[in-house]
Parts: structure tokens; C-alpha cells; sequence
């Protein structure tokens, strides 16, 4: 199932969103946090910008006051050395700088550092203005020299990197995407198998056994508990069918009993044929318990269904339809050969099951109609009637209800309900399927679809 997949799949793709939001929010507090820093370096009192304010109001000879003020604001020093190593002059400066240097010492404190003191110089004409920063406020670097190959390098190296990390991502991803799916996707297909009333043995090793051990004795619990009540249902028809034929037996006798009254007698009949009603309602809710549960087996044979609706008809026709109820068969010409595989006990209980609907739903007479042709590559059975039909509501309850309602009324007639039940479990048994269409005084029509036909 795909479901479990999904679920991963969005869960962790949030995940890596969680990440590259981390990542652009860290990016963010890394500007914000440096914002100074970077400002300072690139602002006003950077050292490029001091150097080129100071050295234009300087020279050789002196500096301004507006220049001296703003070396003294800012914590700064300043001095001017001439061609000889020499000061001109000084501003603000500390007392361990000397005012005297030779070659040497200008070389080194010009890439570097002066007591300390990270010191920046400005070259014209006629010497070398200096200016000094506090101890601690930059970092010179005095070996910055590198190979330009490896310049060149640099971002390829750290794109490589950033590629690399992304593929090692997606791989750690789909790798645990797989194991996941493939330790877990068994036992969803076992709960939905679970949840169709069919028995499971699921087997799996490692950290989900457990799992799988209690999905395994919950398989076991409905089992058991579905083959009870399957045993119980078929136990109940039994003890019921003894005492069922005694009661009909002994009203068919008062029936033909001559020295009976014809009210005796009238009530005997009524007691046959509401025992009659009973006897075949057990033995559908027997069957339905042994379909639902898969208790019953299957005899299946490749069968013309046309030659199988024509039989019915004639049964049907042969044991008394009254007479304001006709009955019609129309099998089209394509449908006449198509065969299909199922039992022909059960298609044509089922057939029979929604025939007599119509019968005990439209008590003043209709016209039954049975035919079969194909359509979409299906071979497709019609019950239909042209009596009373339901309502939208009653409708929707068929289709919705998983078990039977109002499937009997006060005198036991059946109504849509227990048989339209035993008909959709036929139906599903052989991998079939069933619609029902009805309007109030429109008819009640039941399509019934089959796959899998052959010809002979």
C-alpha cells in the first residue's frame, strides 16, 4: 500500500523544510549578529575611510583640528614619519609608542602590529602617515598569501561539498524510506485484510514483531469468534428444522383432514405457509453466515448463464406463477454463448431471491423482466419489475446497511432486505458486482455484473 509511503514521504520532506528553514534562520541571526562588525569595517571609521579623511586633512607639516578631533573621538592615534623614520608630528599617542624607527621597523609594523597596536599607514611624498587602532579591535593577518590555484579552488571545493552532503541526504533518505515501507507495509496490508473479516498470519522479524505477533492474535480472536458464530447460526437452523417440519407436517395434515372445519383448515394453511417463510429465511441467514465467513465452498463450473436464466424461467413458470404476474427473459445475441464460471446453485438462488422480491413487494401483480447482455466487457444480469418500487431513503439504506432490515413484516414476507444481503454475498463470492436502482411506482431493478466470460 502507498498510504504508509505518503505518510513518510510528507513527514519527511517537512523534516528537510525544518532544516532549510533552520538554515536560512541561521543565516539570518549570523547577518544580524555581524552586522556591526561588517558596518565598522566598511563604515566611516574603517581604516581605508580614516586613512583617506585624515591623510587629506594632513601633511608633512601638521593636521587639522577638525582631523585631530575625530582621531581622538573614535579612540584612535595618529602620527606622521618623515623620509628619515622620524615624527612630524602626533596625535593622541600612546606612551609606549617611540617616535623614532628605522627601515626595519617600519617594514614589519606596516603588515602588522606596533606594541599591539593594529596600525594602518598611508604613503605620499614626503613620508608615511599612521594611524593606530585600539589593542584587540582588528586581527591582521600577516601571512595572507596563498597559491591562486587553490583561490580558484575554494568554491568549487565548497561546492562539491554541498553536493556531496545533499546526495549523502537523499540516499540516508531513501534507504530509510525503503526499510520503513518494507517493515511496515505488510502489517497495513494485514489490518486491511484484517478489516474485511478475513484471517491473517503475518510474519515479521526485528523490531516490529511484536506488533505483527498482536496483529496475529487479533486475526486469531476474529476467527475463532467469526467461526462460532457461524457454528452457532448453523446449529440454531438445525434444531430449528426438526420442529419446524413437525409444525408443517401436522398443518398439511389438518389441511387434508376431511372432518376439519374450512376455518381450521384455512388457519392450517396460513401456518404451512408462514412455516414454509420461516424455513427459508433460516436457511438464508444460514447461508449468508456461511458466505460472510467463507464457510461456504464453491462449485464452480464454466456455464452457459443464458441456458441457466431460461431454466429458471421455466421453473418458475412450471410451479404456479399467479396469474397477474408475467414474466419475461430477453437475452441479447452477443450474451446467448458467453459463459462464466461460478456455482450454479448459488447464481441461481440468487436469481431467484430477487425475483420473488418483486413478488412479495408488488402483492397486486408486475411484470418481471430478466435479461442478460454485455456491456464493457461484462456480461451483465437485470432483475427488474415494473410494481411499486421504494423510496430514495429506503434506497440508500439498502445500499448503506451492512446487515438486513425490516427484512420481514408482521405476517414474515420478505421484503428488500435479508435477500438483497445474501444476494450481494453471492454476488461478491464470485468476484462480482450489484446496483440497485428504484423510484416510488417506478419499478425495482438489480444489475448485476460479471467478469471473466468466455465463449465455448
Amino acid at each position: 500500500m502507498k498510504v504508509f509511503s505518503r505518510y513518510i514521504s510528507k513527514h519527511l520532506l517537512s523534516f528537510i523544510g525544518l532544516i532549510l528553514a533552520l538554515v536560512i534562520l541561521n543565516i539570518a541571526a549570523f547577518a544580524f549578529t555581524f552586522y556591526n562588525a561588517v558596518s565598522k569595517n566598511f563604515g566611516s571609521i574603517s581604516p581605508q575611510n580614516m586613512l583617506k579623511q585624515v591623510a587629506a586633512a594632513s601633511s608633512s607639516n601638521g593636521i587639522t583640528n577638525e582631523a585631530e578631533r575625530m582621531i581622538i573621538t573614535n579612540s584612535l592615534w595618529a602620527m606622521y614619519l618623515n623620509m628619515e623614520g622620524s615624527c612630524n608630528w602626533t596625535v593622541n599617542l600612546p606612551e609606549e609608542i617611540p617616535t623614532e624607527y628605522s627601515i626595519q621597523d617600519i617594514a614589519i609594523f606596516s603588515k602588522g602590529y606596533l606594541k599591539d597596536y593594529p596600525v594602518f599607514v598611508w604613503s605620499d611624498v614626503n613620508g608615511l602617515l599612521v594611524i593606530g587602532y585600539p589593542k584587540n579591535s582588528y586581527m591582521k593577518i600577516t601571512s595572507n598569501y596563498y597559491p591562486i590555484d587553490t583561490v580558484r579552488k575554494i568554491p568549487l571545493f565548497f561546492l562539491g561539498i554541498i553536493v556531496f552532503d545533499l546526495l549523502v541526504l537523499f540516499l540516508a533518505y531513501s534507504r530509510s524510506k525503503a526499510q520503513i515501507s518494507k517493515n511496515t507495509e505488510p502489517i497495513i496490508s494485514s489490518i486491511a485484510t484484517l478489516s474485511e473479516g478475513k484471517s491473517i498470519n503475518l510474519s515479521i522479524n526485528g523490531e516490529l514483531s511484536e506488533i505483527a505477533a498482536s496483529i496475529n492474535k487479533a486475526s486469531n480472536i476474529i476467527s475463532r469468534q467469526n467461526t462460532a458464530r457461524a457454528n452457532w447460526i448453523s446449529g440454531v437452523s438445525h434444531d430449528i428444522r426438526t420442529p419446524l417440519s413437525m409444525i408443517m407436517g401436522y398443518a398439511d395434515r389438518i389441511v387434508k383432514d376431511k372432518d376439519a372445519s374450512n376455518q381450521i383448515k384455512e388457519q392450517a394453511a396460513i401456518i404451512s405457509r408462514q412455516s414454509i417463510k420461516i424455513k427459508d429465511l433460516v436457511q438464508d441467514l444460514n447461508l449468508v453466515s456461511k458466505l460472510e465467513y467463507e464457510m461456504q465452498p464453491l462449485q464452480k463450473e464454466n456455464i452457459r448463464l443464458s441456458k441457466l436464466l431460461r431454466s429458471f424461467a421455466i421453473d418458475l413458470l412450471n410451479s404456479g406463477l399467479p396469474d397477474f404476474y408475467s414474466l419475461e427473459v430477453n437475452i441479447s445475441p452477443d450474451s446467448e454463448n458467453s459463459m462464466i464460471e461460478c456455482d450454479t446453485k448459488l447464481i441461481t438462488r440468487a436469481v431467484n431471491n430477487l425475483v420473488q422480491n418483486s413478488i412479495h413487494s408488488n402483492p397486486k401483480g408486475c411484470t418481471i423482466i430478466l435479461s442478460l447482455q454485455i456491456t464493457e466487457s461484462k456480461l451483465l444480469l437485470t432483475v427488474q419489475d415494473n410494481g411499486i418500487g421504494i423510496s430514495v431513503e429506503k434506497l440508500e439504506e439498502l445500499k448503506n446497511k451492512p446487515h438486513y432490515m425490516e427484512s420481514t413484516n408482521d405476517r414474515l414476507d420478505l421484503r428488500h432486505g435479508l435477500g438483497l444481503l445474501l444476494v450481494r454475498q453471492i454476488i461478491e463470492a464470485h468476484h462480482g458486482t450489484i446496483e440497485i436502482e428504484s423510484r416510488p411506482h417506478e419499478g425495482y431493478k438489480t444489475n448485476i455484473y460479471f467478469s471473466g466470460i468466455s465463449k465455448p
